[in-house]
């Protein structure tokens, strides 16, 4: 399948072949990243803004390196100097912009729906880097990239997402990623934090943290958003790890071949033990290494790419 669509806002409305398109077109840059010359002309002449209105250090900095890679132009919007804090809207800032010519807008925002929202009112392509509690669709790709790099396959596998499910926007673009490919995905956390509601996305609800971890082949571990939280969720951080988190005890009683994921940052010592977090079952590490290639994926296809077999020097 090629792919046809001028932006990425979510997960949600992709279809499995558009999903796999990207994936495909990820590996094959991943085969440019590992060459001496990691350098492609693909974005040359066009202008990359990264508009992070919501405070980021790994999304950011892996759009900023494929952005260089695929040897664009790149303005790196400051928020902080910027006329949002003067009370410039989003849609003004955004027009502003584009009235300097740049062809893609990668925008994170605390409010969900204002990737979709600057897509109606500008020309330039626009790339969902997170929104509020909404998606964070590259996250959900680099994810499925991840395991079915290591695994093979996606079909068929047992994945649990453990943690804040709530407020995650990562857990909601998994699911569709995972499920739309034919995971079976389970989600797992206090009671406060797992509502029922996701059922409706095709994943399995559940409260039972050993039940959950018991069979599953992947095991993806969430940070509390404290920052998206308008109440405590629970007792304690500490209450939270005894009865959540992945402790070596948990991890023992696994399948021995589970994979460990997390989107960082991570909070060692409360969802994930540290020893586990750097051992050899965690692909922490290969998920960031991947990201760039699923970034480089993305950047291409909605400027025109069409799949992996146009990628080339």
């Amino acid at each position: 399948m090629t792919w046809t669509r001028k932006h990425l806002l979510d997960i949600e409305s992709l279809s499995p072949e558009e999903i796999i398109t990207v994936l495909d077109t990820a590996k094959a840059f991943k085969a440019v990243g590992e060459r001496a010359i990691k350098k492609v002309p693909a974005l040359r002449g066009k202008t990359v803004v990264n508009l992070f209105v919501e405070p980021s250090t790994r999304t950011r900095t892996s759009f900023e390196l494929s952005e260089q890679r695929l040897s664009a132009d790149i303005i790196n919007f400051n928020t902080e100097a910027s006329s949002l804090k003067k009370g410039e809207t989003l849609k003004d800032t955004a027009r502003n912009l584009e009235a300097l010519n740049v062809d893609f807008i990668v925008i994170r925002h605390s409010a969900s729906g204002a990737p979709a929202f600057l897509s109606r009112v500008l020309q330039a392509s626009v790339i969902n880097a997170g929104d509020g509690a909404h998606e964070h669709p590259t996250q959900a790709l680099l994810d499925a990239f991840t395991i079915r790099e290591r695994k093979g396959r996606i079909a068929g596998l047992k994945v649990t997402i453990l943690g804040d499910i709530l407020y995650s926007r990562v857990a909601r673009s998994d699911v569709w990623a995972l499920t739309k490919l034919g995971a079976q995905v389970t989600l797992c956390g206090p009671p406060t934090l797992v509502p029922r509601e996701f059922e409706q996305m095709g994943a399995k609800v559940t409260c039972d943290v050993e039940e959950a971890i018991r069979d599953a082949d992947i095991i993806n571990l969430l940070r509390i958003q404290h920052e998206r939280q308008r109440k405590a969720m629970f007792p304690s951080l500490g209450e939270y790890t005894s009865f959540f988190g992945l402790s070596k005890a948990r991890l023992a009683r696994t399948k021995p071949d589970a994979l460990i994921m997390h989107p960082g940052p991570i909070n060692r010592g409360v969802e994930i033990d540290s020893n586990i977090a750097d051992s050899d079952r965690s692909v922490i590490l290969q998920q960031v290494t991947n990201g760039l290639a699923v970034r480089m994926a993305v950047l291409f296809l909605v400027n025109g790419g069409k799949g992996p077999a146009e990628v080339g020097g």
